[in-house]
């Protein structure tokens, strides 16, 4: 592994065990055996180097979400299909997960928060727009689209925190039960 992606490798790990914050950039370099001119070469600053982790990562989130949340006129599938995507993708990179939610619940004025603040707004809005979709044969939802992008997705990443915590599986059944759990409250 070249320096750039050994540098991000041990940002990625120390940030998500212990938080953006509480690590230094010497404390990175010490990681990833470099010095601090390599990382101020490859990233700019600690922020740039995080920035420069959740775009690689999200990157992959954001081809996965956008052919999940195609929405067809088949809600429930739609929702499903999600589901199954945030699961599969916080089980294939559980250390970036982790570091995701972290930061978005830092505190606002923080720069971990304003550095995922964009990605998270677009995993809102690739939910939010389904259930937009869904209004014609759903007509109850009209007006509540931002309520259920927001629950929804809210739901998923408990599921996923509890699955990254070790207490449930992040599969396919779990899927099924919180969407059918979430259904309950939407179509009424």
């Amino acid at each position: 592994m070249d320096n750039r992606g050994t540098i991000l490798e041990q940002a990625l790990n120390l940030f998500s065990e212990r938080g953006y914050d509480a690590v230094g950039v010497q404390e990175i370099c010490d990681a990833a055996g470099i010095t601090k001119p390599t990382l101020y070469h490859y990233f700019g600053s600690k922020r740039g180097l995080l920035e420069a982790i959740l775009e690689q990562s999200f990157n992959t989130l954001k081809i996965r979400l956008t052919s999940a949340a195609d929405y067809c006129g088949d809600l429930p599938l739609t929702l499903q299909t999600i589901a199954e995507t945030y699961f599969s993708f916080a089980s294939e990179f559980p250390v970036f997960y982790r570091l995701q939610l972290a930061l978005w619940f830092a505190p606002q004025e923080s720069e971990g928060f304003k550095a995922v603040i964009i990605q998270n707004r677009f995993q809102h809005e690739m939910i939010m727009n389904v259930f937009l979709n869904a209004v014609p044969q759903h007509g109850n939802m009209r007006g509540r689209h931002q309520d259920y992008a927001l629950t929804f997705l809210g739901m998923l990443n408990t599921y996923i925190g509890l699955g990254l915590n070790g207490l449930t599986p992040l599969d396919v059944e779990l899927a099924r039960q919180a969407v059918r759990q979430f259904q309950y409250g939407i179509y009424s």
